[in-house]
């Protein structure tokens, strides 16, 4: 019997719900794996991709959004073995899923504890409402590799907005294969869109479009490199989130959620 040859992986990105090769066709090994090194062209089409998705994603019922996110979780725990075996600990596995299982549970309820009736001098009803920001970049941190990333995308779809994430250069393969889970649980294509390669690349073609309505910075542990993102997310009036050093085993909170959102009030007449 001839002995079998073994065949490599190749770590492809996750655009518009696909997973394409970079435009530049380059990639860089990681664990004897290759991963496609992104280009500010990949960039590019990830925000378009995102862009696209926008409509449906926050048109779809909050109720929606939270069994979807509830079906990743589902699939997650479906791969544990996997994320283990490239050398995600157990542990950390458990609490990602966990963690979606969180924010699912808090899609259809948010907008009560952000939104509600606002008492107004006048025969009105004045309503507050909150609304998604719209395309978010993100730049993921580099450990926790999957908690880690788990904790920054969530939050962000969960309340209607799509993302591009600039997964860590120096643990890809978890974002890659929660880009798999991702794609079998039922959620649209382009809500979730995952860049692998130079953050120092991407992430200032991220900062620097003018169709991102925000950026966090999670990320970024240049500080040199925050205040560049920063000053070219300036230019459109980006929402920028540049939070201090996580503590990702705590309980998450809601900032991340509302730190995401717009309050869209509403005004209208009471009937006779």
């Amino acid at each position: 019997m001839s002995e079998r040859v073994a065949v490599r992986k190749t770590y492809k990105l996750f655009i518009g719900g696909k997973f394409p090769r970079s435009e530049s066709g380059r990639s860089y090994l990681v664990q004897s794996s290759n991963v496609s090194l992104a280009s500010r062209k990949d960039a590019r089409d990830a925000v378009v991709a995102a862009r696209a998705a926008v409509k449906g994603w926050a048109g779809a019922t909050a109720y929606n959004r939270g069994q979807i996110l509830y079906r990743a979780a589902e699939m997650l725990e479906g791969r544990r073995e996997q994320f283990v075996a490239l050398g995600v600990p157990g542990d950390e596995v458990d609490a990602a899923v966990d963690r979606w299982v969180w924010y699912a549970g808090w899609a259809d309820k948010l907008a009560q504890v952000y939104g509600g009736a606002n008492p107004v001098a006048g025969p009105y009803f004045n309503i507050s409402a909150p609304e998604p920001t719209g395309v978010v970049a993100v730049v993921a941190p580099e450990r926790p590799a999957l908690l880690g990333l788990v904790s920054v995308i969530a939050p962000a779809i969960v309340t209607g907005n799509t993302v591009v994430v600039a997964a860590s250069p120096s643990e890809p393969l978890a974002a890659v294969t929660l880009a798999e889970v991702l794609a079998t649980s039922d959620l649209p294509g382009g809500v979730v869109n995952i860049l692998t390669g130079a953050i120092t690349e991407t992430a200032p073609a991220l900062a620097a479009h003018m169709d991102v309505n925000a950026i966090d910075l999670t990320g970024v542990t240049d500080a040199s490199l925050a205040t560049e993102l920063e000053v070219k997310a300036a230019e459109n009036l980006k929402r920028v989130l540049r939070p201090a050093e996580a503590d990702w085993a705590a309980d998450p909170g809601l900032t991340r959620m509302t730190a995401l959102l717009e309050t869209k009030t509403v005004w209208h007449p009471k009937g006779v």
